[in-house]
């Protein structure tokens, strides 16, 4: 009824030997903030299918007092990851997302790009697109999109030369997926 459906499964272990699983055969980007924001450590990695969608987790530091979580994800139209981690009920933001001007932006190779708030009960969501595909910040608990007044840093872990040494952490709840 719905076409293929790919699975979608959390990379074991969460360290440079998992982060090197998921990017050997990623063909969407695999996305990190460089430098990681203080206190921050990645918490997971997810991917969906042959990799045509991916999520990083963080957790750290909310800036406006406690702990926060963070999904960087990044897919081909029509997966629905992003749309489901913010538990909205289809596979993409929706029409009316992009229908003013963008709240936030990510940096990516020296570029900014556009994000949009969509509306998504329980966590901060903004989404854009990358390289023709979808690009969604996801944050909880929601006042954590603080994080995104000032541009975000990117980097995409599958650039050749792109080894950051990243602090990494136990595995956050919000990771989607099943270990496998």
């Amino acid at each position: 009824m719905h076409g293929d459906i790919d699975p979608l499964w959390q990379v074991d272990p969460i360290s440079d030997v998992g982060l090197a699983e998921i990017t050997a055969v990623a063909e969407v980007p695999v996305l990190v903030p460089w430098p990681v924001p203080a206190g921050w450590l990645v918490t997971g990695f997810a991917a969906v299918g042959e990799i045509r969608g991916s999520a990083v987790a963080l957790s750290g530091p909310n800036p406006v007092g406690g702990p926060a979580e963070m999904l960087l994800i990044c897919e081909e139209p029509g997966i629905g990851l992003g749309a489901a981690s913010a538990g909205l009920p289809g596979p993409d933001p929706g029409g009316e997302f992009a229908a003013c001007s963008p709240q936030a932006r990510v940096e990516l190779g020296h570029h900014e790009l556009p994000l949009w708030h969509v509306d998504a009960a329980g966590c901060a969501a903004f989404a854009g697109e990358l390289l023709g595909r979808w690009l969604w910040v996801l944050l909880w608990p929601d006042t954590a999109g603080t994080l995104l007044v000032e541009p975000l840093p990117l980097v995409d872990l599958r650039d050749p030369g792109c080894e950051p040494d990243l602090p990494f952490g136990p595995r956050s709840p919000r990771l989607p997926g099943q270990t496998g």
